[in-house]
């Protein structure tokens, strides 16, 4: 296959309260550009794109200062509300969509390396419509956090999700990615199982991940158990299949103890009546309760999908005007 031509590669970085890592993130990031343009590895108006997810500190008007400086290099859109991580990687990638010949979404805590980039863009260049980052080890990993990252990405597997295992979403999207990536209109993103739905031709790219560089991490625990749900009801009704299997199994268990309290009782040794019967409204009562919650996510999921509510507003662009494309306005925009 004949190597693709020098691509227009937009970085798409969603930033939530990021104003103590920006500057370097956009250093950092602006110096790889530079280098790769130097290069003849990527044509001279691929940029940085930064989507604000609705930060409450000085976030915005770094990006406002970035794009002043270096209108080509740095350009940003802001939500009018916090709306999520995914969707602000979303919100990136359907805003690049058009404007390039491929997007790479990076986090701006710089805990990815950077330097990949240019592996990521030679990949392409190789043919692969989607190159993902995947981490090498979590050895900056707490033991919490790699455990629970394990079992997370065990549990998708088993649930039916198809992941890359150690990969978030620091991934390239080709234009071809991109425009199926735009069909998906579901209201919770799980960018992670949907992008390998997608097929084309892919690469891994390897890299060690570091510490963050400053701020704190925008995914406490809550927020990793609710992504994981999210992953998890989104793509499998594995969850919904096996408390049916339970159930059945609970009926079958009920049966067979009926039949050997029936035979030893026949024989005068028949347990109490009242403990038979504590025992059987737990285990039914627990059940019960347990399909309730999960059967509960599903219709709320459904719930969500049916008002189709935008997923996020954006308020703000800072953005050259595409081709063909009046000059951009800071009037609100709805993405569905």
């Amino acid at each position: 296959m004949a190597q693709r031509n020098t691509p227009h590669i937009v970085v798409v970085v969603p930033c939530y309260n990021e104003e103590e890592v920006l500057r370097e993130t956009a250093k950092r990031l602006g110096d790889v550009l530079d280098r790769l343009r130097a290069a003849g590895e990527i044509a001279p108006p691929s940029s940085v794109l930064f989507v604000n997810d609705g930060s409450r500190d000085a976030t915005w008007d770094i990006v406002s200062e970035l794009h002043a400086s270096a209108p080509a290099t740095f350009t940003g859109i802001s939500f009018a509300a916090n709306r999520g991580h995914q969707n602000a990687v979303m919100a990136g990638l359907m805003e690049a969509r058009g404007r390039c010949d491929a997007t790479i979404s990076i986090d701006a805590d710089l805990q990815d390396d950077v330097e990949v980039i240019a592996d990521m863009v030679r990949a392409y260049r190789d043919g692969a419509e989607i190159v993902y980052g995947v981490r090498n080890s979590r050895a900056t990993d707490t033991f919490f956090k790699r455990s629970t990252a394990r079992g997370f990405y065990t549990l998708m597997r088993m649930m039916g999700v198809n992941t890359v295992y150690d990969h978030a979403d620091y991934r390239l999207l080709g234009s071809e990615a991109l425009d199926a990536l735009s069909e998906y209109t579901e209201a919770n993103l799980f960018l992670r199982g949907l992008v390998p739905m997608l097929g084309y031709q892919t690469a891994v790219i390897k890299y060690d991940r570091s510490e963050r560089f400053a701020g704190e991490s925008k995914y406490p625990l809550k927020k990793m158990l609710l992504f994981a749900i999210d992953g998890i009801t989104s793509y499998s009704d594995m969850p919904i299949r096996l408390v049916g299997g339970a159930g059945a199994a609970l009926t079958a268990l009920g049966g067979i103890w009926g039949l050997i309290a029936l035979a030893l009782a026949l024989f005068g040794r028949g347990p109490r009546a009242t403990t038979t019967v504590m025992i059987v409204m737990l285990l039914m009562t627990g059940l019960v309760l347990c399909a309730l919650g999960i059967v509960g996510a599903y219709v709320g999921k459904t719930y969500i999908q049916a008002k189709r509510r935008p997923r996020y507003r954006v308020a703000k662009k800072l953005l050259p005007p595409a081709e063909g494309e009046a000059p951009v306005t800071t009037r609100e925009v709805a993405h569905s």
